[in-house]
C-alpha cells in the first residue's frame, strides 16, 4: 500500500495526491520525533514510568498545587496536560510505547500518529527544568499571538492575556488541544508574525 502526501497547487486551494517517494518514507519511519501518547485516565505517571524503563526518551510535564483535605493543605503535583504524555521515539519503534499498560494511542490524524514540532517541544522542557511556573489553563484560540524570543520559554508561541499587573503567555499544543499559562516578561515577547492575522 502506498502513503500520499497532499500537496497544494500554487494559486489554487485544490489538493493533489503525490506518492511520497521510498526515501521520504524511510525518513520519516527512522527520524526521531515527538509524539503526544494518549493515556487512560489517571495513568499518566504509571505509562511515564514504564516509558523510561524500556529506554523510551519520554516527557511528562507536570505542576503543583496545593489541594485542602480533612488532615491539612498538601502540596501535590498533577498532569499539566491530563491524558497526555510525551515520547521522542521513530514512528517504526511505535509499538515499544502501545506495548505500555495504559497507553491508548499516538495522537494524530485518520490513525496515522501526527509529530509535534521540535522547537515547541524542546521550549516546553526548557521552561519546565528553569523552573518556570505553568499551571493547565483554558484551550483559547482568541487574543494577541505572540512568539517568546528569549528566556527559558524561547521558540514557544502562544496567546498573551493580561492578569493583574502581570503579562502571561498561554500555549497551547494545537494537536493534543490542551493549553498552559506561564509568566513573561515583556521584554522575553515579540508579535508572532507567522500567525494569520498576526
Amino acid at each position: 500500500m502506498r502513503a500520499n502526501t497532499q500537496l497544494a497547487m500554487p494559486g489554487t486551494q485544490r489538493l493533489v495526491n503525490r506518492p511520497r517517494t521510498l526515501p521520504e518514507l524511510a525518513a520519516e519511519y527512522g527520524e526521531q520525533r515527538w509524539y503526544a501518547v494518549y493515556t487512560r485516565a489517571r495513568h499518566e505517571k504509571r505509562v511515564e514510568e514504564q516509558l523510561r524503563q524500556r529506554s523510551v526518551e519520554t516527557l511528562l510535564p507536570i505542576y503543583e498545587t496545593v489541594r485542602r483535605w480533612k488532615n491539612g493543605r498538601h502540596r501535590v503535583q498533577f498532569p499539566l496536560f491530563p491524558g497526555y504524555a510525551f515520547v521522542r521515539i521513530a514512528l517504526k519503534d511505535r509499538m515499544e510505547v502501545m506495548r505500555v499498560p495504559g497507553v491508548v494511542r499516538l495522537v494524530g490524524f485518520e490513525g496515522k500518529p501526527v509529530a509535534l514540532p521540535d522547537e515547541e517541544m524542546e521550549g516546553l522542557r526548557r521552561g519546565l527544568t528553569a523552573g518556570v511556573e505553568v499551571r493547565p489553563h483554558p484551550y483559547l484560540r482568541v487574543g494577541r499571538r505572540v512568539c517568546v524570543v528569549s528566556g527559558p520559554l524561547q521558540g514557544m508561541r502562544g496567546i498573551l492575556v493580561r492578569r493583574k499587573s502581570q503579562l502571561r503567555v498561554v500555549v497551547s499544543l494545537e494537536l493534543i488541544m490542551r493549553s498552559m499559562i506561564a509568566d513573561v516578561d515583556i521584554a522575553d515577547i515579540r508579535p508572532d508574525m507567522d500567525a494569520s492575522g498576526g
